[in-house]
C-alpha cells in the first residue's frame, strides 16, 4: 500500500507542477492519473510492498512518463514535452546501474523497467505520428502486438538470450522519437531517421520471432 501511495503522490505532484507552469486540460489530467493508477495497480498485483533503490528510480521515471502522457494528450509546447521526455529517457540508464551496484536486481524490477520503456515509446510515437504520419505508430505498437500474439502462441513467451544489438535498437527508438518531436531538424531528415529506426526495430522483432519459432520444441 505504501508503494501505491508514493506512486500516486509523485504523479499528483508532477501534474500539479506542470499545470501551474504551463496549464493542463482536464483530459491531460485524466490521462496522467489513469497511467499512474495503472502503474500502481500493477505494482500492487505484483505484491511490491517496498521499493528497492533501483525501483525507486524506475518509479520516478514512471512519474515522468505520466507527465509525458499528459503533455501529449494536452498538445503541450514542444520544448516542455521534449525536456520531460529527455529526462525520462536519460534516467533509463540509471536504474539498471543502481540495481547491479546495490545487488537489488529482480525479475519484477526488470519487467517494471521494460513496461515503462514500452509505454514511453508508445506515447512518443503518438506525438510524432501527428507530424510525420500514422506509420510511426508501429514503433510504439510493436511491443504490444508481440504481447498480444504471445497469448495464443505460447512459444513466444520463452526467454530470449541477451542481445546487445536488440538493446541498442530499443534504446535508439526513444532518442529518435524525441529528436523527431523536437522539430529541430528538417521534416525529411526526421522522416528518414524515424523510418530507419522502425526498420531496425522490425528486423529486431523478426529475428526474435524467428529464434523463438526455431526453438519452440
Amino acid at each position: 500500500m505504501r508503494t501505491v501511495t508514493v506512486g500516486m503522490l509523485e504523479q499528483l505532484a508532477l501534474l500539479t507542477a506542470l499545470d501551474l507552469l504551463f496549464g493542463l486540460g482536464l483530459w491531460a489530467w485524466a490521462a496522467g492519473l489513469l497511467f499512474a493508477a495503472a502503474v500502481c495497480a500493477a505494482l500492487y498485483r505484483a505484491r511490491v510492498v517496498r521499493l528497492g533503490p533501483a525501483n525507486h528510480v524506475t518509479l520516478a521515471r514512471a512519474t515522468l512518463v505520466g507527465g509525458v502522457t499528459a503533455l501529449v494528450v494536452d498538445g503541450a509546447p514542444t520544448p516542455v514535452l521534449v525536456t520531460v521526455a529527455s529526462v525520462a529517457l536519460a534516467m533509463d540508464a540509471v536504474d539498471g546501474v543502481v540495481a547491479r551496484r546495490t545487488g537489488t536486481a529482480t525479475r519484477v524490477g526488470a519487467r517494471f523497467d521494460l513496461e515503462i520503456d514500452a509505454f514511453l515509446i508508445l506515447v512518443l510515437s503518438v506525438r510524432v505520428a501527428v507530424a510525420l504520419g500514422p506509420w510511426v505508430l508501429a514503433i510504439g505498437a510493436y511491443r504490444y502486438l508481440f504481447v498480444a500474439a504471445s497469448r495464443p502462441l505460447r512459444w513466444l513467451r520463452r526467454p530470449l538470450p541477451p542481445s546487445r544489438a536488440s538493446k541498442a535498437i530499443a534504446a535508439t527508438q526513444g532518442v529518435v522519437l524525441v529528436v523527431a518531436a523536437s522539430d529541430v531538424f528538417p521534416r525529411w531528415l526526421s522522416i528518414t531517421a524515424t523510418a530507419l529506426a522502425l526498420a531496425a526495430l522490425t528486423w529486431s522483432f523478426a529475428r526474435d520471432v524467428r529464434r523463438l519459432h526455431r526453438d519452440r520444441g
